[in-house]
């Protein structure tokens, strides 16, 4: 939130600056850590300086209008969820390369040292691309209040008369009064509420939900690794990293398409509230069903006579009838799921960000507001995995029935997007306006 608040006083560019900065220096540092201590340094220094998320998306509110602000809203979580599942397959299929790939990085003793040096090198590099366009191409879209509208035309008489910062005013206007009225203009500052101001009842209900979903979303995010590289006997899928990465890879495929073409539709016709309770009750479905699997799975592990017998696609070495129709459906029902949870969670995650965005009160206040719900979901971002791997531990370590076995992360998840679904329904239906245009053009001085 600090990060937020500071980009409303000094810009939004200096931000992102400090914070793509850090996050490359800190993924370098992940990659070649022997320790935990070094690694939880690394991350710990990543998080100190990322304000990246909130700032951003009060860019993309400040150069948008009514007519493309879902559309440009849509753009945030379109990055976030490729960058997710493209992280993930990225570790799965790089990871410890020396090993994976022994033809390829066998004899490279970088990776020989640093098993997990190669994808943090990926990802920081497309850090360092990120910071090159803050530096060179990105222009600051912190516009204090009236700046830019001066009360005069701003217009040079000529190149050796008269300054570029000349102000043509009429014969009868005393000059020295144009310039104090247009300097007095552009210096003025708007003012920031605190925030205590800004927790109404609206924004403390958008907030509160905003927290459920996101737990719900970072124990489904963190459980499926888990579930999927946990042995069939055990209630998984068995898979290796790379089949765990290929799943997650396929999950991708509707990003592009629903998140920038789907969802604007949607956003447009129905409101970005009723996008993010739709997008909350097809997440439960997913989280339900997916831990069924195990079934499959375990009915296909034993087509595979060859225990050295692995590959991506976790093709069995015996085939028969019986053994095609699982195979086909176990793959459809898999890919399905995590395409009908991406396309959920594309829902939920664009519609939350357009109401955090909606309900602030001036675009004086747009960096607070999406700090506060960058530090909302810091703070799930903890508790997620601690949760998450609190309850499968337990689970595993007591045999209990259903549900309380390898469903009972799942079970948990799907609960609090229900409890999300349900506090979602107390927020108004204003919250589908921007509501700092109202505010903004309300302050502007009358003639």
């Amino acid at each position: 939130m600090y990060w937020g608040r500071l980009s409303d006083r000094i810009g939004r560019r200096p931000i992102l600056f400090i914070g793509l900065t850090g996050n490359l220096v800190s993924m370098l540092v992940l990659g070649l850590s022997k320790s935990f201590w070094v690694a939880l340094a690394a991350r710990s220094f990543n998080g100190l300086l990322s304000g990246n998320a909130a700032v951003i998306k009060s860019v993309f509110a400040e150069i948008s209008d009514d007519t493309n602000r879902a559309r440009m809203m849509a753009f945030f979580p379109l990055m976030w969820n490729i960058g997710a599942i493209g992280g993930a397959a990225v570790g799965g299929i790089f990871a410890d390369p020396a090993h994976q790939y022994p033809g390829l990085f066998g004899n490279v003793k970088l990776f020989q040292r640093f098993p997990y040096f190669l994808p943090c090198a990926i990802g920081s590099s497309v850090t360092l691309f990120s910071l090159t366009m803050v530096v060179f191409k990105l222009k600051e879209t912190l516009v204090r209040k009236n700046q830019g509208k001066p009360l005069r035309t701003q217009i040079p008489a000529s190149s050796s008369e008269c300054p570029p910062s000349a102000i043509l005013v009429s014969e009868n206007t005393p000059l020295l009064a144009a310039e104090e009225d247009h300097e007095a203009q552009v210096s003025q500052q708007p003012k920031q509420r605190s925030i205590r101001e800004l927790m109404t009842p609206t924004v403390t209900c958008v907030m509160i939900t905003n927290i459920l979903i996101c737990i719900a979303m970072s124990v489904g995010d963190q459980v499926y690794p888990i579930f999927a590289a946990t042995s069939t006997d055990e209630g998984g899928l068995g898979f290796e990293a790379r089949s765990i990465g290929f799943s997650l890879a396929f999950s991708s495929l509707a990003v592009f398409y629903v998140q920038l073409f789907v969802y604007p539709r949607l956003e447009r016709k129905y409101g970005a509230l009723f996008c993010y309770k739709r997008g909350q009750m097809l997440m439960i479905i997913p989280y339900i069903l997916i831990p069924f699997l195990s079934v499959l799975s375990a009915d296909l592990e034993k087509a595979v006579t060859d225990p050295k017998f692995a590959n991506i696609m976790r093709l069995p070495d015996k085939w028969n009838g019986a053994t095609a129709v699982e195979y086909v459906t176990f793959w459809v029902l898999l890919v399905s799921l995590l395409l009908l949870l991406t396309v959920a969670k594309i829902l939920t995650s664009t519609s939350i960000n357009i109401l955090t965005v909606n309900i602030a009160p001036s675009k004086a206040d747009l960096g607070t507001m999406n700090g506060m719900q960058q530090m909302a979901m810091t703070v799930t971002r903890v508790i997620g995995p601690l949760l998450t791997g609190a309850i499968w531990t337990w689970s595993m370590k007591h045999p209990l029935p259903f549900s309380f076995n390898s469903h009972c992360v799942w079970t948990v998840a799907a609960a609090l997007t229900l409890t999300s679904y349900c506090t979602s329904h107390k927020i108004p239906q204003s919250v589908n306006k921007f509501a700092a245009d109202k505010d903004d053009r309300n302050d502007e001085p009358t003639d």
